[in-house]
C-alpha cells in the first residue's frame, strides 16, 4: 500500500509538472510587448523585425512552438536569450549559484531553529516561554517580508552601520565575507520562514500529543520531555517536513522582493529582468525552474509524510 501510495504521488507529479509547463507558456505568450521590437530598438525595419521573428520562431503557431520548446526543455537545452542572445543556460548558471547558496545557509539556520523552538513550545504549553514564542511568531506571520527588509536596513545598516545596505558579490570574496555581505537577506528569511515552520511544529506535536498511546505514556508517569522527543515528534514529522518543504520552496522562488531590495544577483531578480526586456525564453525557464522546485520539494515531503506513517509501513 504505501509504495503505490508514493508511485501514485510521483506519477501526480509528473503530470502536475506537464500542466505547469503548458499555464507558464501560455501565461508568457500573453505579455505585451514584442521581442523582436525590444531587441532590435524602435528604429528597426519592418523587414527586420519579421527576419528577426522568424529567426526566433515568433512567426510560428504557438502549439508548435510549445512542442519544440518543451522538447528542448527535456533534453536540457533552455534556449537563447531574445534580449541579449546569450544561452539561456549560461545566463542561469551565473544567477542560480547565489540563489542555491543563500537558500542554503537560510535553511541550515532556520529548520533547526525553528524545530527547537517549536519543540519547547509544545513542552511548556500555556507557560511563558509558549506564549511568547506563539505571539511573536503570529506578529511576524503578520508582516509582510519586504516592511521586515525594511526594518533591518534601517535599523542594522543605516543606524548602526553594522553590515552593508546592498547584496552584491563580485565572486571573489572568502565564505564569511559572503555572509557578512549577505547578513540582511539572510536574516530577513530567516525571519520570515521561521514563523510558520515554528507555530507547524508547535501545533503537530501538540496533535500528537492527544494521542490515546500519549495519554497512556502520561499517565504511567513517563516525563513529557521524554514523549515528546522518542515517541511525539517522529509521529508530527509528516505536517513538519510539508511546512519545512513549502517554505524551502519559496525561498527558492519566492524571494523575488527580498533580492530586489538589496540587489542581490539572484535567480528570481534574472527572471523579474526577463520580464523587463520580454526575454520569453528566459522568463519560461525560470518559471519551470521555479515550479520544478516547489512541485519536486512538495512530492518528497509527501513521500515522507507517507513512509513516516506507522500504519501504512506496518499494514495489518
Amino acid at each position: 500500500m504505501m509504495w503505490n501510495m508514493v508511485l501514485r504521488r510521483i506519477g501526480v507529479g509528473i503530470v502536475l509538472l506537464w500542466v505547469v509547463s503548458v499555464l507558464i507558456f501560455a501565461l508568457t505568450q500573453i505579455l505585451p510587448g514584442d521581442a523582436a521590437q525590444i531587441r532590435l530598438g524602435q528604429q528597426a525595419t519592418p523587414e527586420s523585425l519579421a527576419a528577426l521573428r522568424k529567426d526566433l520562431g515568433l512567426d510560428k503557431p504557438w502549439y508548435i512552438q510549445y512542442v519544440t520548446w518543451i522538447g528542448n526543455l527535456i533534453t536540457g537545452d533552455l534556449g537563447i536569450s531574445n534580449a541579449g542572445g546569450a544561452t539561456i543556460s549560461s545566463l542561469i548558471g551565473n544567477r542560480i549559484g547565489n540563489t542555491v547558496f543563500m537558500t542554503a545557509i537560510v535553511t541550515l539556520i532556520a529548520v533547526p531553529l525553528s524545530v527547537v523552538l517549536g519543540l519547547l513550545a509544545a513542552m511548556y504549553p500555556g507557560r511563558l516561554l509558549d506564549r511568547i514564542i506563539t505571539s511573536g511568531t503570529l506578529g511576524l506571520i503578520a508582516v509582510p517580508d519586504f516592511f521586515v527588509a525594511i526594518f533591518l536596513i534601517l535599523f542594522l545598516a543605516v543606524q548602526l552601520g553594522l553590515v552593508p545596505a546592498v547584496s552584491y558579490l563580485s565572486g571573489t570574496e572568502s565564505f564569511w565575507k559572503s555572509i557578512y555581505v549577505l547578513a540582511l537577506p539572510i536574516g530577513t528569511l530567516v525571519i520570515v520562514v521561521s514563523a510558520q515552520m515554528i507555530r507547524m511544529t508547535r501545533a503537530g506535536i501538540l496533535n500528537v500529543m492527544s494521542s490515546p498511546y500519549i495519554e497512556m505514556a502520561i499517565l504511567k508517569g513517563v516525563p513529557r520531555k521524554r514523549i515528546i522527543l522518542r515517541h511525539a515528534l517522529f509521529n508530527a514529522i509528516g505536517p513538519i517536513v510539508n511546512v519545512i518543504a513549502l517554505n524551502l520552496a519559496y525561498l527558492v522562488s519566492g524571494v523575488v522582493v527580498i533580492e530586489t531590495i538589496f540587489a542581490y544577483p539572484g535567480l528570481a531578480k534574472l527572471m523579474v529582468d526577463g520580464v523587463q526586456t520580454r526575454d520569453i525564453p528566459l522568463v519560461q525557464a525560470c518559471g519551470m525552474i521555479f515550479c520544478s522546485t516547489y512541485v519536486v520539494l512538495i512530492l518528497i515531503a509527501d513521500i515522507a509524510s507517507i513512509m513516516s506513517n506507522p500504519r501504512l509501513r506496518h499494514p495489518k
